[in-house]
């Protein structure tokens, strides 16, 4: 019972870092896209 965390220490910190940092590139590429959409559309209204 007492080895239940095992596995679950600061092994796997790095890859999860990883995987936060590429999550919030793809989001702001996919913000900036449609903030590109919006000020094309203000521009053109």
């Amino acid at each position: 019972m007492a080895d239940n965390n095992r596995g679950h220490d600061r092994g796997g910190e790095q890859p999860l870092k990883g995987t936060f940092a590429s999550v919030l590139l793809l989001a702001a590429i996919i913000a900036g896209s449609w903030l590109g959409v919006y000020v094309l559309f203000l521009a053109r209204g």
